[in-house]
């Protein structure tokens, strides 16, 4: 398996789901002494800010809202106006902090040092999942052949795919390294990523603070409307609650580095909020478990923390003070392994998960499709008379069984060398024996 130029993937599906917009403080579901703590933050970290801008900051309109809040804390004496522009309402008047103010945002930073985007109350992130759901991810022969164009194997493989897709459950991948597991599940992540959702900035649980969206995990859809609501657009401000960003949906990929503590709320001792785990992040989207079997933890232990989120759609987290909070598990798990099944779980355990693949090594003429693809891409001229003698001299006379990754390896080790010798990137024997030689390791 390999790439090859890929097709246009399938039509993006258009999301019902729209946050609704803010138009009062009891809107946002949030204690307006909450959302005054955390303007206050926001000042004593930024120093003089507009009201439009801090309306900004909090991701909340400044009409009928942030001004709200602006008007009780002037009222405490919190903050104070330093300057102001007669005719462009209160919205520009520059505002700062005083010294009452500063030693109410000391006692809220000694809570949590969130400072950011105003969150979202738990149960309406919930409800948002619910209905920004996944369902069956329906997808037919003609989609699977669009997504995975750039790849190349068996069709007993090919048809075991699309209906693993469709699951929406668990795909466990299995096979020799090399023969192209994670492009699968990224040709996957592909078709995923060409639908959009809303997600939170961050999450409010019982006065905590959960941060969801993060640049890594995320990316921002290419239609998102970036005009901020609470600059005093309009438009924005009557469209949708700017709490909300919308997304790609996700693929989160975690390997070796994935502990048990990872799949649970992670309290920062420092800041004093929590980061979402990575199936949360994952919600609407993939989580890819690379490498499985090779993480910090027994993979039994690690299947057994996903038995009940796969079989009830539902997770559940713990904050530090040992109350458990339910989450929506909209999440398709892909477990892709280079390790034998038998040698990670037990039968029982790979019941549990739906559809198990094995993405085995390519035929000879799947290895030779594969490299005259590469070759292709490469700029490398390629001909069967040399193809022969590379599968001849190393690979059949030394037992060395076929891998997918082998014809992109070796044409970058034939780039190599003619560059060095400054030469034609050709398929000449001598040229494919350095390359192998450099290449392939002798056991």
């Amino acid at each position: 398996m390999s790439a090859v130029p890929q097709e246009t993937i399938p039509a993006s599906q258009s999301v019902p789901f729209l946050p609704p917009p803010i138009s009062s403080l009891d809107d946002t579901g949030i204690s307006s002494l909450w959302l005054q703590d955390l303007a206050l933050k926001i000042l004593y970290f930024q120093g003089y800010l507009t009201g439009f801008r801090i309306a900004e900051e909090l991701a909340l309109p400044f009409a009928g809202v942030v001004d709200q809040i602006l008007e009780t804390l002037k009222r405490e004496k919190s903050i104070e106006v330093k300057s102001s522009q007669m005719g462009l309402g209160e919205g520009s008047y520059q505002y700062a902090i005083t010294g009452e103010g500063i030693v109410r945002a000391r006692e809220a930073l000694e809570r949590s040092q969130y400072a950011g985007p105003a969150p979202v109350p738990i149960d309406v992130y919930n409800e948002a999942i619910r209905r920004q759901a996944r369902g069956r991810m329906v997808v037919t022969s003609r989609d699977m052949r669009q997504i995975l164009a750039h790849l190349v194997f068996s069709e007993h493989t090919f048809q075991r795919l699309g209906p693993a897709l469709n699951s929406g459950n668990s795909i466990f991948l299995y096979g020799p390294p090399g023969n192209g597991k994670t492009s699968v599940a990224k040709a996957f992540g592909n078709l995923v990523l060409s639908q959009g959702m809303y997600i939170p900035f961050a999450l409010y649980v019982d006065g905590q603070v959960v941060k969801l969206y993060d640049s890594v995990n995320h990316q921002r859809a290419l239609n998102e409307d970036t005009t901020s609501a609470a600059s005093g657009s309009l438009r924005s401000a009557t469209r949708r609650d700017s709490r909300w960003v919308k997304i790609r949906r996700p693929f989160v990929i975690v390997g070796g580095e994935l502990t048990m503590e990872g799949l649970d709320l992670v309290f920062d001792d420092v800041n004093k909020y929590y980061e979402a785990p990575f199936q949360v992040k994952a919600n609407g989207g993939i989580l890819l478990i690379d490498d499985f079997g090779r993480q910090q933890v027994r993979p039994r232990d690690l299947l057994n923390r996903w038995i009940v989120p796969l079989e009830n759609r539902l997770d559940y987290l713990t904050l530090h003070t040992g109350r458990k909070v339910e989450v929506p598990f909209d999440v398709l798990v892909v477990f892709s392994t280079n390790l034998p099944p038998r040698d990670l779980v037990d039968e029982a355990f790979l019941r549990r998960l739906r559809h198990k693949i094995e993405i085995g090594d390519p035929s000879y003429e799947e290895y030779r499709e594969i490299f005259r693809h590469v070759a292709g891409q490469k700029g490398i001229q390629y001909n069967d008379q040399g193809l022969a003698y590379l599968l001849q001299e190393w690979y059949i006379k030394r037992g060395r069984k076929l891998r997918a990754s082998h014809p992109r390896d070796l044409c970058d080790q034939i780039l190599d060398i003619a560059r060095y010798l400054s030469t034609e990137p050709v398929m000449s024997n001598e040229l494919l024996d350095r390359a192998a030689q450099s290449y392939f390791v002798e056991f």
